[in-house]
Order: C-alpha cells, then sequence, then structure tokens
C-alpha cells in the first residue's frame, strides 16, 4: 500500500513531477527499495474523467499558468504530457548524439556539444524503455494498425522513393498487454486515451510504484523552491499545497523533472547567497539551450475520403530524411509523421480565412496530414528566464520563454515541406497547405548533460555538475535534441538513472 513519509524524513528522494522522467524514475526508485515523495503540481485523473473532446480535457489537464512568450504544449495533472502526447518512440541515431563532432558549431551561433554517451551505452535502456511502454514493432509486440492516413503516408513516400517507413514504434498497445487494453482506434489520443491503450505513467508507472509501499505521491503539491544546507547539498523541497499552505519535504537527494518551464524556475527560484543565480547554474547554463525541434505541418485534399480522424493520431513514421546529409542544404535530418487533426485543430492548424481555408474545412473528410519533426540547434539566446517582478498566481516569478528558428531549421522545414508536397501530390492531392506547428511540446535543453561542467548543468548521469545529490530527469538534460520525439529517451535515461541513484546509495555516497 502506500506509504505517507512524514515531513522531516530526510531518508526519502523527492521526485518533483509525475510524467515521463518524473513517473518512470519514482517508479524505477520504489522497486528497487528506494523511498520516494514525489510532489505533483497537478490533480490526479481517472480514465473515468478522459472524455474525448480537447476542449473539456485542455481544461482538465492543461497548464495554464502565466507564461510571457510562446506558451510550452505541457500538462498540469498525474503523468504529466504523457496524457497529452501521441505515442510515437523512435530511438535517436549515433550521430545525433554527436552533433558537435557531426556537424561542427552553425554560422549565426549555436552552442552545440556531444552527449557525454554513446548509443551503445544508451541501448540497453532503450530495450527496458520499449518494453515497459509496450512499443509496437518491438520486442516480440505486434506492428500497430494501419489507418487510412497512414497508408497515404506509406504510399506517397514509396512513390517518391522512400523505404523506410513504419506504422509502428508507437507506444500504444495493438492487443491487450500488461494490464492495459489493446487500442481501439478511438483517435482523440491527445485528449488522454479513454481506456488505457497508450502509455501514460497516470495508470502504469504510478500505481506500480504505489504497491511497492515504498512511494506516496502528493498530488496538487506545487514545488517552489529547493533547499540546501551549509555544505551546499540539497536538504528538502518547499512546495504550495492546494490550499496555499507552504510545506518543506526534507530530502536524502532531489530530482526535477518539471518538464522545461518548471525545471528551470525551480532550479532558479532556489537561489541563496550561496548560489546567487539558482542551482546548479554556476556556469550560467540554467534555462538556455532551449530546443524544441524544428516543427512542420502539412495538411493536404486528398482525391477520395480518407477519415483521418479515425484511428490512433499518428500511426507512421517515415525515416529516410533523419540522416545527415548537408547536400541538402542544412545539417541534421527530420523524420515525417502522419498525424490526424480533429477539425478545431485543422482550421487553427491552417488559420485564417477566405477559399482556400475553406476548402479544407468543408473537405475534412478527404484530409491527410504529416507531422514533420527535425533536429533543433541549441543556441544561448533560446532560453528560459524569470521575470523580474511580475509574479504568477502562486506567488512565483513568471517565466518568459524566449525562441527563434536557427536558419539551419528554416531550410530544413523548407525541404521537408517540398518533400510532403511532393508525397500528397504523388498521389493525387489537389490542394495542399503547409507552414511550421508554433507549439512547445517537445521540450528539451534547458539544464544539459555536458562531459565538462563548463558546458551544461549535469553530468552523463544527470547529476548536477554543482550539487551532487541533486539530479535532473526530463528533457531539459538533453543535451542536443535529435530529430525524433523525446518520451522514449527520457525514459530510458530515466531508467539508467535510477541504477545510478541505487548504485551510489549502496556505495553509500549518496
Amino acid at each position: 500500500m502506500a506509504r505517507q513519509y512524514e515531513l522531516n524524513d530526510a531518508s526519502v528522494v523527492v521526485v518533483i513531477g509525475s510524467g515521463a522522467g518524473g513517473g518512470t524514475l519514482s517508479n524505477e526508485l520504489a522497486q528497487k527499495g528506494i523511498d520516494v515523495v514525489c510532489l505533483e503540481a497537478g490533480s490526479r485523473l481517472t480514465l473515468a474523467d478522459v472524455v474525448n473532446h480537447p476542449p473539456t480535457m485542455d481544461a482538465r489537464m492543461g497548464w495554464h499558468d502565466k507564461r510571457i512568450g510562446m506558451a510550452p504544449w505541457i500538462c498540469k495533472t498525474v503523468g504529466g504530457t504523457t496524457m497529452r502526447w501521441s505515442g510515437a518512440t523512435p530511438r535517436f541515431q549515433e550521430h545525433e548524439l554527436k552533433a558537435l563532432t557531426t556537424y561542427g558549431q552553425f554560422d549565426g551561433g549555436t552552442t552545440l556539444i556531444d552527449w557525454p554517451m554513446t548509443l551503445d551505452e544508451l541501448a540497453p535502456y532503450y530495450d527496458k524503455a520499449e518494453d515497459k511502454m509496450g512499443v509496437s514493432g518491438t520486442h516480440g509486440i505486434p506492428p500497430s494498425a494501419e489507418t487510412n492516413n497512414y497508408k497515404v503516408l506509406a504510399a506517397g513516400g514509396k512513390r517518391i522513393g522512400y523505404k523506410e517507413i513504419t506504422s509502428s514504434r508507437m507506444a500504444i498497445n495493438p492487443q491487450a498487454r500488461n494490464g492495459r487494453p489493446g487500442c481501439q482506434q478511438i483517435s482523440f489520443c491527445n485528449s488522454g486515451c479513454a481506456i488505457g491503450a497508450k502509455w501514460s505513467t497516470l495508470y502504469t508507472e504510478i500505481p506500480a510504484a504505489e504497491l511497492t509501499a515504498h512511494f506516496e505521491l502528493r498530488t496538487q503539491s506545487m514545488a517552489v523552491k529547493i533547499n540546501h544546507d551549509d555544505s551546499g547539498r540539497v536538504s528538502g523541497v518547499v512546495y504550495r499545497d492546494a490550499d496555499g499552505t507552504l510545506h518543506e519535504q526534507k530530502a536524502r537527494a532531489v530530482a526535477v523533472a518539471g518538464n522545461v518551464v518548471e525545471t528551470t524556475r525551480i532550479l532558479l527560484n532556489s537561489n541563496s547567497s550561496r548560489f546567487p543565480d539558482g542551482l546548479g547554474n554556476s556556469t550560467g547554463h540554467v534555462g538556455r539551450n532551449y530546443t524544441r525541434h524544428m516543427f512542420g505541418a502539412a495538411i493536404a485534399k486528398m482525391p477520395k475520403p480518407v477519415n483521418y480522424h479515425r484511428g490512433a493520431r499518428q500511426t507512421g513514421i517515415i525515416f529516410d530524411e533523419q540522416y545527415h546529409d548537408p547536400e541538402r542544404g542544412f545539417a541534421g535530418g527530420y523524420e515525417l509523421q502522419s498525424i490526424a487533426l480533429d477539425p478545431w485543430g485543422t482550421s487553427s492548424s491552417i488559420g485564417g480565412w477566405g477559399p482556400d481555408h475553406t476548402v479544407f474545412t468543408d473537405n475534412y473528410t478527404h484530409l491527410a496530414g504529416i507531422f514533420i519533426t527535425g533536429e533543433d540547434p541549441p543556441e544561448s539566446v533560446n532560453r528560459i528566464s524569470l521575470h523580474a517582478t511580475e509574479r504568477d498566481e502562486n506567488d512565483l516569478p513568471v517565466p518568459v520563454i524566449e525562441y527563434r528558428d536557427h536558419p539551419n531549421s528554416l531550410a530544413m522545414r523548407e525541404h521537408s515541406l517540398k518533400q510532403s508536397r511532393a508525397l500528397f501530390e504523388s498521389l493525387g492531392a489537389t490542394h495542399f497547405w503547409g507552414g511550421d506547428a508554433p507549439v512547445g511540446c517537445h521540450n528539451m535543453g534547458v539544464a544539459r548533460m555536458s562531459a565538462n561542467p563548463r558546458d551544461g548543468v549535469a553530468n552523463r548521469w544527470g547529476q548536477a555538475h554543482d550539487i551532487d545529490n541533486l539530479f535532473i530527469s526530463d528533457g531539459s538534460a538533453f543535451p542536443t535534441s535529435a530529430a525524433g520525439n523525446p518520451t522514449l529517451t527520457i525514459v530510458a535515461l530515466a531508467i539508467r538513472q535510477a541504477d545510478h541513484i541505487a548504485e551510489r546509495m549502496t556505495q553509500k555516497t549518496l
């Protein structure tokens, strides 16, 4: 049964956030007999709370606290953004973990570094993550169902010469597995999965951790600040409960997994005379090097009905463009992924009014869609900081989010939209729309790992260079973005980090 720990129990690991990183790390530690208190700012939904209505679910689980600048598309609920994600789980490639070595710094300013690990080191943890999440087409799991939208992607891709095309690599059960049902092709995956076929820590990692008797989840507990002792080691986390009362949970170690905005805010807001610029920020990297991928979206009107809203939202990936080929006019690569949007999302993406807009809204059943995700080079000017004077409803400094596309990303997007158009038109598409997808749903890089402490915030285990019992446990730790969706890699790193923390505890060095 779930435990309840005393606030002064300094033997626990406090994990901030219950999403892909925090929820996975919490369960992995609890399974090893390590006591964990997980602080989640949002409430806990049940499957009965999940309805196929995007505005309702956004109100129930979206993070709507005030931000200045682009608002990342994240969740404030148990499960975090694993409630909202589409389930795509590609692996990163070897060259993507060696971005500086492979590409060199770009003209126009980048802060590329290599990852402090190799793909061979990460591969066993990818295996564990895929098995845990139930990634289709891996570990004996059947492939995902081929929706009409996927069939358009695959057929058009083959016509223009692509070969690496799959309907799999989705963390959505194609058939019942590990207590979760098989996908019923309900769609509305970004509203949460009403039956639990899509992997989310809400109904996988968190309940499993609670069964260990080494775990406590505290919902509506907004982390405010991390405290430290006289030696500079973290000693506890101050959080605000649902009634607005402040508490401090003492800790043996603290792992921060609040997605990039909250991870940055917590670290910067934890400044003191010893750490005047915030925790882990002796070299000024906290909040900087924010990446969100080069995004693009393409929608086409096809000659016959596609009904792309029927079936899982994302069901296919083309990998042919993920490789580094500078002859295309840019460094790094991108993936083409099938995507379906509800009518509101389709209209919002295309934007505006007039005949062109009307063609798409009036012919919704004939639409096919592609989501483009590509490597986004880190820049120091792409950052999250805290407003000097403005406070939000939690009496916390308001985050300020600054982001611009690098010229490399602009060239990559232009190429990807050209290829997407060719793919659709090879099948007779009569109308095409393509452009940026201005969202921050793949958030990375604000507290990155680095081999040299001067280049980042944490070491190869996500352990802060400045403070040995402080860990970064979400996509904030990524040194570079790679091309593919980040969730699988976040989970793999969390499993790896749990092994490291457990080993350090066994050695009594943590």
